[in-house]
């Protein structure tokens, strides 16, 4: 094993959904992602690749193979980190129809965030750093 530790660079994520349209309008009309590439398989859409910034989400059709109405994300949450103004961003996701599990507040880590949860689910974190 190489002695070498791991040096990261921005991680990408692939998302499993149920409604792919639906999922597709939320992240780009709520959250602001632009879509980087759309994949299709005999004629129907099966993930589409989206991009804010530096993050990077997949989001994929789920083929129903595991149950439709398996829960999804349990056990882990995604962050997402900005320099924008966290206040802003929560304001401009409601006003586009998002529900925030939690109004923006000050962590006792020195971050500004506020969280909530995609149309599956999937528990989302957005934070920057407090104003000195």
């Amino acid at each position: 094993m190489s002695t070498e530790l791991l040096k990261g660079r921005p991680l990408a994520v692939s998302l499993t959904v149920k409604d792919l349209q639906k999922s597709l309008t939320y992240y780009q009309d709520t959250l602001g992602f632009v879509i980087e590439r759309k994949i299709e398989r005999e004629g129907t859409l099966r993930s589409v690749a989206l991009k804010a910034g530096d993050v990077s989400i997949s989001i994929n059709q789920d083929d129903g193979a595991k149950g439709w109405e398996r829960v999804k994300g349990e056990g882990f949450s995604l962050r997402i980190t900005t320099d924008q103004n966290i206040d802003e961003l929560a304001n401009g996701m409601k006003k586009h129809g998002g529900i925030l599990d939690s109004e923006p507040a000050d962590t006792p880590w020195g971050t500004r965030a506020f969280r909530f949860r995609d149309p599956d689910g999937y528990k989302v974190m957005i934070s920057s750093p407090r104003p000195a």
